[in-house]
């Protein structure tokens, strides 16, 4: 069940990635993003985490991969992220939020709505933490980078 998520995953993400006018060169890198994020997200709800949890999980899984993909290709990481999210965006759960709104069913819209607002922060929180380790790591090289040229007696200017 897990290999037929992952492979679906990946065309539906590729495929998206074809209409947001990505470049064929990237296309199955990501498809990939998407396939990993949703495969993290599909293992943890397996061993009956919370959704929200999970999602935070998969998106900072996302934008790490996001960022290497970046690098790798000199391609703006924002390819990768949207793409690789793609899978975790709560659109079913919207839909259900509305229909029930439309419906008049405020006691089962709310509730609803509340999900689809931390389902969604829980994607935003989890790109913003992969940014905030990724400057971490990038500060520290740098630093250490700087020592280097202190032990050496080279005057910076």
């Amino acid at each position: 069940m897990l290999i037929e998520q992952l492979i679906v995953s990946f065309i539906a993400t590729a495929c998206f990635s074809i209409i947001f006018n990505v470049p064929r060169q990237v296309l199955l890198q990501c498809g990939f993003s998407g396939a990993i994020g949703w495969s993290v997200y599909t293992v943890m709800t397996m061993y009956r985490l919370d959704a929200i949890l999970a999602t935070l999980a998969a998106s900072v899984v996302v934008a790490v991969i996001s960022q290497v993909f970046a690098k790798w290709f000199r391609r703006p990481i924002i390819i990768f992220i949207v793409s690789g999210i793609m899978p975790l965006v709560p659109g079913g759960v919207a839909y259900n939020t509305m229909r029930q709104f439309v419906q008049n069913n405020y006691d089962l819209a709310i509730p609803l709505a509340a999900r689809v607002v931390m389902l969604s922060g829980a994607i935003a929180l989890g790109l913003i933490f992969s940014e905030i380790i990724n400057q971490m790591i990038r500060n520290a090289k740098w630093k250490r980078y700087q020592s280097k040229f202190d032990r050496k007696g080279i005057t910076r200017s």
